[in-house]
């Protein structure tokens, strides 16, 4: 039997907690016009869902290969794991939150081809940062010169500028095993290889092809740690050094690479994320130790202000170092002041007063047992807030709850919950000094977090339609929004609340903030709980009786079909529109099902009623909606994921997808993957709804796939969990039920059963007298 032959490529895609980017970073790939490649996509003992998005590429590609590292090893070792499983003709190191950009693959293989298969092949890469901008690199004006040429590394001293990441080039793998190459422990593995490479490779060429697509992270870049992981850099550079006393032929490269080794740290000293004030003189001292050890005798700084840094490293100055990069950057700092400083002190001075008081009651100690609850920007309490609110009433009755609601729905606040206005001198003091923060939705900009307090966000919906960042890309979707602002609110994080893999892949997506799924905590980071939706446990608590009663507070006779239309909003349309001729699909029902219709809460609506429709908009619990619902019937509302714990029909109108999925942007296909039967039209969804399609064979599977995929961890116990994690800081929390043993609340027809014979047993029960 004759061996597979070996690919042109192995590229090596060392991962950890990447569970965000490692879809887009794998699907890349696979999507290269050429073909002739393995991939080898090491997990790093991630704790978040990378391993198993990498299991499920590896299982529908045979190009794919998963392993699972037994322990965390770092970025080195992880290459190191991939490289021993290679095969192809060269290696390629792809990071598991970059991609390749289309026809990367075809256009290396060509120029490979071209110069005779090179120990190494730089290629460019291009800057995608956060924010959308894409910065080119300075590679075409450092390697450009070289054009189509083959030459010796040594002898070419462009290719020691070339930016030193093992990212932005090819390495033919019989030369890089022959070296014995191997990445060390530690932060600056890349630039250790890049050099030690480059002095012993004997061939080298470049191709102009933009291959790269090199994501620049808001937060959460290991490089931005800020912390004395960064020293690893000397360690690093002494490495290369020794590795250099080695080579004597490569002598006259010393200067060069002392050089590259003073820029690197100068570099890393001008970035305050990376290198923060309290680290500064050490990591200048370390410097300096470094720069005198290592100076090749007879080396001259460079010119200018460039060299009077240098200079600064050498003497260990730290006052002259602060001094020179003061004085370049004061001009464009004034600059920048005068244009965005001085309009913000104007829009600021009307609100001056509340802010100094906020300011002075923020001096004042936190108060260790106050809560701050909201939902849906001040309105009336709801949804996952109002969850975990009455569960803390329950498990943690020392802490005081206020509520923060608008001025107009002060009217709807339950009585005896107490609550503040939004804005009101009341409210300034609530956030100024309680500990704890929950909401669905972000809080105010002006909210400053403290250190102490603890911010839960707990989302309110899983996503269908794209949020965050994504909206850059849909302008009606994105309408005003001010991303940067946005990500400064989603900075004060510190749990976000997941109901399942789906969404926690895209909040940590879209919400590019310093985020980790492990249990541990910091100032600057947010942890992703996987405790499913606390306003979903009432779909497997209540009881038969209480699904009667649900139904009965609405009207609904027994032995009647209850359809609940919950449709979302449009963006792309100011005011409600009915989609449906609600009078004609009840008419057409007939007089055994009513239909109760819940417009999006974003539209102020008055429907029309009459005896078969009930218009349910107001209502204040749609989670006591959905119990009284025989069914659903929605378009893109994220209530369909919700509706499914229920395990009850769901039928999709979707009368508009081509535009919706256009205009809004969405995260699956909807119609290839629905919960239960489609309909594109009113008189397909009376059809549906008249026929047995609604809750036939085909609607049940339909629907149980999608449970599969989407009621992960909702169980009836995920407001406990997030109270005992978050509100009283417990570790252990109840662990998450199999959905094989979960048992929803009954249907209305089980219900009807089920209630009767219970009252008629307690009835029996003899009475105390």
């Amino acid at each position: 039997m004759n061996a597979t032959p070996a690919p042109r490529f192995s590229i090596v895609i060392p991962s950890y907690g990447v569970q965000a980017f490692i879809r887009e970073c794998l699907e890349s790939v696979l999507a290269q016009d050429f073909t002739d490649f393995e991939v080898i996509a090491v997990d790093d003992c991630s704790t978040d869902g990378t391993g198993v998005i990498i299991d499920e590429f590896a299982a529908r590609d045979p190009r794919v290969i998963a392993v699972h590292r037994e322990e965390n090893g770092g970025l080195g070792q992880t290459r190191n794991t991939g490289v021993d499983r290679a095969r192809g003709d060269y290696l390629l190191f792809l990071d598991g939150d970059d991609t390749y950009r289309p026809g990367s693959l075809r256009a290396l293989a060509d120029r490979l081809a071209e110069t005779g298969d090179p120990d190494l092949l730089m290629f460019d890469h291009v800057r995608s940062h956060w924010d959308g901008r894409l910065e080119s690199s300075s590679t075409p004006r450092i390697l450009g010169p070289i054009g189509r040429e083959v030459v010796n590394p040594a002898e070419h001293p462009e290719f020691f500028h070339h930016f030193a990441i093992v990212c932005n080039r090819a390495f033919r793998r019989d030369f890089y095993l022959k070296h014995d190459f191997r990445f060390t422990d530690g932060y600056y593995e890349d630039a250790l290889m890049v050099y030690k490479v480059l002095l012993c490779a004997g061939t080298a060429a470049y191709c102009d092809h933009v291959v790269l697509d090199y994501r620049q992270r808001r937060l959460g870049n290991m490089m931005q740690t800020g912390d004395r992981r960064q020293f690893a850099i000397f360690d690093q550079y002494q490495l290369l050094f020794d590795f250099l006393d080695e080579r004597p032929e490569q002598e006259a490269l010393r200067p060069l690479l002392f050089q590259r080794m003073i820029s690197h740290f100068l570099h890393s000293l001008a970035r305050r994320a990376r290198i923060p004030l309290r680290l500064r003189r050490a990591y200048l001292r370390r410097a300096s130790q470094q720069y005198r050890k290592l100076r090749p005798a007879g080396f001259t700084p460079p010119p200018g202000v460039l060299g009077l840094k240098f200079r600064a490293v050498g003497w260990g100055s730290y006052p002259l170092f602060e001094l020179l990069k003061f004085a370049n950057g004061t001009r464009e700092k004034a600059q920048r002041l005068v244009r965005t400083g001085l309009p913000r002190l104007k829009r600021a001075a009307g609100k001056a007063v509340y802010r100094a008081y906020y300011a002075l009651q923020r001096l004042r100690p936190l108060d260790p047992d106050l809560a701050v609850y909201s939902a849906y920007w001040g309105r009336t309490p709801a949804c996952n807030p109002l969850a975990v609110y009455e569960t803390a009433r329950r498990l943690a009755p020392r802490q005081r709850a206020v509520w923060v609601v608008k001025r107009e729905h002060v009217k709807s606040v339950p009585k005896g919950m107490a609550h503040v206005v939004l804005n009101s001198r009341p409210y300034w003091d609530l956030v100024a000094r309680a500990t704890y923060f929950v909401n669905n939705v972000n809080f105010l900009d002006t909210v400053v977090k403290r250190r102490g307090q603890i911010h839960l966000m707990t989302h309110h919906g899983t996503p269908l339609k794209r949020m965050g960042l994504d909206q850059r890309d849909y302008p009606v979707a994105a309408g005003t929004t001010d991303f940067e602002a946005l990500m400064a609110r989603c900075d004060r994080w510190t749990y976000s609340l997941s109901a399942n893999p789906h969404s926690s892949e895209n909040w940590a997506r879209v919400y590019p903030n310093r985020w980790t799924t492990a249990r541990t905590d910091g100032p600057d980071t947010w942890t992703s709980l996987e405790t499913g939706y606390p306003r979903n446990d009432v779909f497997y608590r209540a009881t038969a009786a209480e699904v009667l009663q649900a139904r009965a507070a609405l009207g609904i006779a027994p032995g009647t079909r209850a359809v609940l239309y919950a449709p979302t909003h449009r963006d792309y349309q100011r005011d409600y529109e009915p989609r449906l001729d609600f009078e004609r699909v009840a008419r057409e029902l007939g007089p055994d099902t009513v239909l109760l219709v819940r417009a999006h809460y974003s539209y102020d609506v008055d429907l029309p009623e009459g005896t078969p429709v009930r218009d349910v908009s107001g209502h204040p619990s749609v989670e006591q909606l959905c119990l009284a619902a025989d069914v659903l019937v929605t378009d893109y509302s994220s209530i369909m994921f919700d509706y499914a714990n229920l395990d009850r029909p769901i039928v999709i109108y979707a009368d508009d997808w081509d535009v919706y999925s256009a205009v809004r942007g969405v995260t699956f296909d909807l119609l290839a993957e629905p919960p239960g039967a489609v309909a594109t039209s009113e008189d397909e969804l009376i059809a549906v709804l008249g026929g047995d399609a609604w809750d036939d064979a085909d609607a049940t599977a339909l629907r149980a796939a999608f449970r599969r995929r989407f009621c992960t961890y909702d169980d009836g116990f995920a407001a406990e969990r997030a109270v005992r994690r978050v509100l009283l800081g417990q570790e252990a929390t109840p662990p998450v039920v199999p959905l094989e043993q979960r048992t929803p609340a009954p249907a209305p027809r089980a219900a009807g059963i089920i209630a009767p014979a219970v009252s008629a047993e307690a009835s029996t029960v003899p009475q105390n007298g």
